[in-house]
């Protein structure tokens, strides 16, 4: 499903992201020029654990599910990428093998570097060696900061942070309320559960819990945030 070039949402979202847009004009330019599109079905697998890594990726549409097996065999979903966000990095740093499987969630665009290429632009550019220590160094703060909630926090505080994330990343207006606002990927109970380190047994009271406050509503699509006050108020009064 490759395509020759990003369209304009896709270009926008690459172009948007927090890390990418304050790399310097010709940096951005090189990467592109550099750059190549392809697009996945969801599920479909974008890169599997033990592969050598061969591109560096952004997420330019959709998002893109990591993941792990267990011992038993059961695939466990640890973060979804959203568009604007690079990955790959690290494998092509230390040479090492992928991770971590990684497959399309929904209907996903990537843009890519391959490895050589990717080399290229850093004996060009000495400016990416300081971006991409910064980039990692937020990676490392995001993994303490979830190892924290996960030990600190209790369930109903870490789902509301989530929540806030995923209306952050994927937050549409609802077309018939513009005060609520719609996450726009859809993750199964299950999946939701997997990113919080719990079950969907529990995770399912949490959620209904919150729709008679009045913070979310539950809806078979998906979710709908009521309140984002409200789950703000949560994740503050459990800290």
């Amino acid at each position: 499903m490759d395509e020759p070039i990003l369209n304009i949402e896709e270009r926008a979202a690459i172009n948007a992201g927090r890390w990418f847009s304050s790399l310097s004009p010709s940096l951005r330019h090189d990467i592109l020029r550099f750059a190549y599109v392809k697009r996945y079905r969801d599920s479909e697998l974008i890169c599997a654990r033990g592969e050598p890594p061969e591109e560096w990726i952004a997420c330019a549409k959709g998002a893109v599910r990591v993941s792990s097996t267990s011992i038993s065999g059961k695939q466990i979903t640890l973060t979804y990428v959203e568009p604007g966000i690079w990955f790959g990095d690290v494998s092509i740093f230390d040479g090492d093998r992928r991770t971590h499987d990684a497959y399309a969630h929904g209907e996903t665009t990537t843009l890519c570097v391959a490895k050589a290429d990717f080399k290229k632009i850093l004996a060009n550019h000495v400016e990416l060696y300081e971006a991409l220590l910064r980039l990692h160094a937020r990676r490392i703060r995001q993994l303490y900061g979830l190892v924290e909630d996960l030990n600190t926090l209790p369930l109903r505080a870490r789902l509301a942070k989530q929540l806030i994330h995923l209306v952050r990343s994927y937050g549409v207006p609802s077309l018939s309320d513009g005060s609520e606002i719609r996450i726009g990927l859809h993750l199964a109970q299950e999946e939701l559960a997997q990113l919080l380190g719990a079950s969907r047994q529990r995770v399912n009271q949490e959620l209904k819990t919150m729709e008679r406050e009045n913070a979310i509503r539950i809806e078979p699509g998906g979710l709908v945030i009521k309140d984002r006050a409200a789950l703000m108020q949560i994740v503050e009064s459990d800290h």
